[in-house]
């Protein structure tokens, strides 16, 4: 078993609330000053970002992951990590089909930056990432089991998209093997109130939106996995999060 630094749930300037210094270079960069090994990027609804994350993440010996954080129509926020590069942007194929094209409006939502391997702009999304999409969160689970990857409910002690915030309850049967929190303060209050999750895998990771929210290494897990092997380390994360691997 290794430790490992992890931050699962990070943004780039593609997301609207973005910043436009967060591109895929500098949230590699800042990731491996703060001492982190393994580094998810997460954009809302889409992982268009995520093919020159994975340039620059190898590039400063982080461990990247593909990831998103879709918005399900209930309005849950949920992350999505992928084994693979590929899988993830087969996802992001599916999801776009799911979503609304509504025009983006940069002066009210900002600007969403497709970036290249070069951390040069390559162009902007059009239309706006942070609407609900049409997947429910148990059909969000669905798919993205099928591509061998994890979905659970993000910031789930926050009031904005937390699934208890938006269903009014954590649910009692809940397809889903993990969920992260914020704050690992909370972990207490949510396991007195809601049972089950003690039963459940959980991360607690930064949602950072601009570079100065990127944490230093604080969480960790304990993974079988070979750190020089990114892909091993990939694949005994996501069976973690499954539950694949009980302690």
């Amino acid at each position: 078993m290794s430790r490992f630094f992890c931050d699962l749930h990070t943004h780039s300037c593609l997301s609207p609330c973005g910043d436009d210094d967060s591109t895929p270079a500098n949230i590699a960069g800042m990731a491996a000053l703060n001492g982190l090994h393994i580094a998810a990027l997460t954009d809302h609804n889409t992982s268009k970002n995520c093919p020159a994350f994975f340039v620059h993440a190898e590039n400063y010996g982080v461990i990247p992951v593909a990831g998103m954080e879709l918005t399900t129509s209930e309005d849950v926020h949920a992350v999505c990590l992928f084994r693979t590069l590929e899988d993830a942007m087969s996802f992001d194929r599916y999801v776009e089909g799911c979503r609304t094209p509504f025009p983006n409006r940069p002066e009210i939502f900002g600007r969403q930056l497709l970036m290249d391997e070069n951390d040069e702009p390559a162009g902007e999304e059009p239309f706006l990432l942070i609407n609900a999409t049409s997947l429910s969160l148990e059909d969000a689970h669905r798919e993205v089991s099928a591509r061998g990857g994890v979905c659970f409910p993000a910031h789930i002690d926050r009031p904005s998209n937390g699934i208890i915030t938006m269903l009014g309850v954590f649910p009692p049967d809940p397809p889903f093997t993990a969920f992260e929190l914020n704050d690992e303060a909370s972990m207490d209050e949510y396991a007195g109130r809601f049972p089950i999750i003690k039963g459940l895998r959980h991360v607690v990771s930064s949602d950072a939106h601009n570079l100065a929210d990127l944490p230093e290494a604080a969480f960790s897990l304990e993974l079988s996995a070979d750190p020089d092997d990114p892909q091993a380390v990939r694949d005994a994360l996501i069976d973690y999060l499954l539950g694949k691997n009980k302690e």
